[in-house]
């Protein structure tokens, strides 16, 4: 670990990455149940690759969010309906 601080902004940043990899719609059906997971899943485990980073290897939290951001960005919350849309708007 290096001896520098992180600042507020910076660990606001990877909060915000992380509910952002964590909240995502929920399924709209038991059917679409199984993709759903599968995404929060590929998330769930960023987040956690970036929260480790901070924790045990470095005091970047910066460079964590923009990894946690760009991760993400590969996992959009897609390939399944989501509560509250219409088979339309999931075929989207």
């Amino acid at each position: 670990m290096h001896d520098r601080t992180p600042t507020a902004d910076e660990l606001r940043g990877l909060l915000t990455a992380v509910l952002e990899a964590l909240a995502i719609p929920h399924p709209a059906t038991i059917g679409d149940g199984e993709a759903h997971d599968r995404v929060l899943g590929n998330r769930v485990m960023h987040a956690r690759i970036a929260l480790e980073y901070v924790l045990h290897r470095a005091d970047d939290p910066g460079w964590a969010a923009d990894y946690l951001q760009a991760r993400l960005a590969e996992h959009p919350p897609t390939g399944y309906r989501a509560a509250g849309t219409s088979r339309t708007e999931a075929d989207r």
